[in-house]
């Protein structure tokens, strides 16, 4: 329950600034995660990103602000950060279907989207195996893109096709640390940009102790306690576990998240199976 009240302080958190430039950093203090989960879990729980999240609750209130006083429609745009009056009626357009001006009227429709709350809910009896792992220092080197948290669904495949058309995977298994208890190719999500264009880094590495190569890049992870959790199957059903972890996982679980990246592992096919390993800290 703890984990429910949090998540509801960063919503009042985020409420409180929203005419502000809403710091993703302190509202992932107030949910006591990193800013990466943060940004990270929150389509996972709400089927919107946190940057769009915002930007309706704010032309909610301009909507509101527009139907119940006499502000001028460049003042309401600079109230909720809006540099021109031209770009908010853009976006007030695009949400609401109707302009700033004609908003005014009696009759118009216009959109509403609440604040949203998280409250702990009673699902089905469906287990969820996982187990925990604590690892050493390692580091991984692979090949880092910025991809775009609205786009990923579409972006990554596509980096993971190109990969496979450039061989960076047979390149990657010449340097793999063989022993490593973290075996595949490992798809990292790593931290990014988060603000009005939420983006973060997907690096398709391997564990290895070598120099990156030409192109690619090393990164480091600290000593840390991780949980795992297996998907069967093909690699789709990795955002399956993704959304548990998120929503019925992590709600009751004697674990935080840790402040390191998660990484997804994608086993040889023979496999039938790939895994999500997700670092933790005790509570």
């Amino acid at each position: 329950m703890d984990w429910v009240e949090r998540m509801n302080q960063a919503i009042a958190y985020i409420e409180d600034h929203i005419m502000d430039e809403i710091d993703y950093g302190e509202a992932a203090k107030v949910a006591n995660c990193s800013t990466y989960h943060f940004q990270r879990m929150f389509p996972y729980m709400t089927d919107v990103s946190l940057s769009e999240y915002i930007r309706r609750r704010r032309l909610t209130l301009a909507a509101f602000d527009l139907q119940n006083g006499n502000e001028k429609v460049i003042d309401i745009a600079l109230k909720y950060g809006y540099e021109s009056p031209e770009a908010f009626a853009r976006a007030f357009q695009q949400l609401h279907g109707t302009t700033p001006t004609k908003a005014r009227n009696v009759g118009i429709k216009l959109k509403a989207y609440p604040l949203i709350s998280f409250q702990m809910t009673i699902k089905g009896v469906q287990e969820m195996d996982y187990r925990v792992e604590e690892l050493g220092r390692f580091s991984i080197v692979g090949k880092q893109t910025m991809v775009s948290t609205e786009q990923a669904y579409n972006t990554i495949p596509g980096l993971w096709a190109v990969a496979r058309e450039e061989g960076l995977f047979d390149d990657l298994w010449q340097i793999r640390d063989s022993e490593h208890p973290i075996g595949g190719i490992l798809g990292v999500c790593a931290d990014g940009a988060w603000g009005q264009n939420d983006e973060f880094l997907y690096i398709l590495s391997i564990a290895s102790q070598h120099e990156p190569p030409a192109g690619m890049v090393k990164r480091d992870f600290a000593a840390s306690t991780w949980v795992v959790f297996e998907a069967e199957g093909p690699p789709d059903h990795l955002p399956d576990l993704w959304r548990r972890l998120y929503t019925e996982w992590l709600p009751v679980a004697a674990f935080e998240l840790g402040n390191l990246p998660a990484i997804e592992v994608y086993l040889p096919p023979e496999a039938n199976k790939n895994e999500l390993w997700v670092p933790v800290s005790r509570k």
